[in-house]
């Protein structure tokens, strides 16, 4: 591997191009999904079962919970 640092010179670079932006927005990137914030009393046991289980997957328990519960209302939706 070449370890000199590279000398720059104000020369001519050849035939360039300009390439259009063709990347998203950085908000076009962000999967908005409509939330709405409650304030719900849980078991110690199941908000540690949550915790231990999101450590293990590098992920938020408290995202873990609200999965949970979609999934739960999906399959559960149009059965009442």
């Amino acid at each position: 591997m070449n370890k000199r640092k590279p000398t720059y010179q104000n020369e001519p670079l050849g035939k360039l191009a300009v390439v259009p932006d063709f990347l998203p927005a950085p908000e076009a990137l962000i999967l908005k999904e409509e939330a709405v914030k409650v304030t719900l009393s849980l078991s110690k046991k199941s908000v540690d079962f949550f915790k231990e289980t999101a450590n293990k997957h590098h992920t938020g328990y408290q995202k873990m919970i609200r999965n949970l519960l979609d999934q739960y209302a999906e399959h559960f939706s149009g059965r009442v």
